[in-house]
């Protein structure tokens, strides 16, 4: 371990077997280490005894849940935009020949007590039971407006600057209801809370887009895919890409400890007496705890069932977004739902997931409404984690953290923070004009 590397990475989560496989591809020296015996970190996927050690503390599941080793259970719950930055990255290094991805079946959206899919075109607008009549003819101006939009022609812009014009504005320009705008900035522009409404509508616009998009890829009924076995998948394939370009990886590496100079830059890190030396460290959070700052907590409901959600149309994947108005938070609540279609669970059975920025002390009370629109449940589980973001100079110490995964159901802010963290790392802005077409699919049968 006495070799120089130009990049030490610690934690093999989802943004840093990214971040390890898009440095080896620029042709860095990377080194990757792990406390852990296995690949995921916090995004890890367990098997029925690793959920049961985890959150039971035996090693003896219930035997009516079927094969073991059928499980794959998502500890970072997450969907994947078809055509956003995700699958843009995995396009760009070419990760996709290491993965099956499968379209998901349904995007829905919660509101008055019930659910209804999202509507994201001005088609389907105008069949959506959300809105009444004369409300379905606004919002079909509008989504018109959103998908003839482009940057690059003025004509499209009906005279608004959206750098300037907020997306407040642009939705009273089209005299929407309270109710539509809560399924368009929360279930289509993905939104987690309502600030986006006093922020330029150029970001809300091009959310709405890129949903729409999406849904068109794959003409399934969501624009999200999601890889066969879970996203453990995802960390690992990323690993795979770093060791085809030289990257070095090390499991189970006890006390990984990071060594700073007399100037407060890292030089390398010490683990089991050996010390490897290098200019820059990529890690999480647990890496350097006292580089980072707590911003708040997830509240999660892990939920094994022998049915689909009702009234999603038996959908074997689905994501139902509850906007905060809905229920009086400050933050939407999350559910996504996957089953033995994406080889996550044996057949028959459903793995679902209540996911919400904690506003509580007490996660049992605070998911209740999302655990509410199940149904039976076969087993849960309820688990919380403190999120943290980096308060360091990069520049000073040579150290970039990533932040905690949040509760949204869908990777867009995840791939977002990796970009910033590799622009920051590299001095670059990775070109992800990709040909989109390249990826593909399976739809549902």
């Amino acid at each position: 371990m006495d070799e120089e590397y130009d990049v030490i990475v610690l934690g093999t989560g989802l943004k840093e077997c990214i971040l390890s496989g898009l440095l080896s591809v620029d042709g860095l020296k990377v080194l990757h280490m792990d406390r852990n015996d296995y690949y995921g970190g916090e995004s890890s996927s367990l098997n029925l005894t690793q959920l049961w050690k985890r959150f039971r503390g035996s090693d003896t599941p219930e035997e009516n849940l079927g094969a073991i080793r059928e499980y794959n259970v998502d500890m970072i719950p997450k969907f994947i935009m078809a055509n956003g930055l995700l699958v843009q990255t995995l396009i760009h290094t070419d990760v996709t020949k290491y993965l099956n991805f499968k379209a998901v079946d349904g995007s829905f959206v919660y509101n008055k007590g019930k659910i209804y899919k999202v509507p994201a075109t001005d088609v389907e607008a105008l069949k959506s039971p959300l809105m009444g009549l004369f409300e379905k003819r606004r919002a079909r101006k509008f989504f018109i407006y959103v998908q003839d939009y482009d940057e690059k022609d003025p004509k499209s812009h009906e005279g608004l600057d959206l750098s300037k014009v907020t997306a407040r504005e642009i939705i009273s320009k089209y005299g929407l209801e309270d109710d539509t705008i809560d399924f368009i900035g929360h279930a289509l522009a993905l939104h987690n809370d309502d600030g986006y409404l006093d922020q330029p509508a150029i970001d809300f616009v091009k959310r709405i887009k890129l949903y729409a998009e999406s849904l068109a890829r794959f003409q399934g009924g969501s624009p999200y895919i999601y890889p066969l076995y879970g996203l453990g998948e995802l960390p690992q394939a990323f690993a795979r890409l770093s060791a085809v370009y030289g990257g070095t990886y090390m499991l189970n590496k006890p006390e990984c400890k990071v060594e700073f100079d007399g100037s407060g830059k890292a030089i390398g890190v010490t683990s089991a007496g050996e010390t490897a030396k290098c200019k820059k460290v990529v890690c999480d959070p647990s890496y350097l705890s006292d580089k980072v700052k707590k911003v708040g907590k997830v509240a999660r409901a892990v939920c094994i069932m022998s049915h689909p959600i009702p009234d999603t149309n038996e959908a074997h994947s689905v994501q139902i977004i509850l906007p905060q108005k809905q229920l009086g938070r400050k933050s939407d609540m999350y559910l996504f739902c996957c089953s033995y279609a994406h080889n996550v669970a044996p057949k028959g059975k459903y793995i679902a997931f209540v996911s919400a920025e904690a506003e509580s002390d007490n996660p049992e009370e605070e998911l209740k409404p999302g655990i509410e629109l199940l149904g039976p449940i076969d087993e849960i589980f309820y688990h919380s984690y403190d999120t943290y973001v980096p308060t360091n100079k990069q520049e000073e110490d040579n150290c970039f953290i990533s932040g905690t995964y949040d509760a949204t159901t869908h990777f867009e802010s995840t791939v977002v923070d990796v970009l910033e963290m590799y622009t920051k790392i590299t001095g670059k802005t990775l070109d992800l004009s990709v040909d989109l077409s390249a990826a593909s699919a399976t739809a549902e049968k």
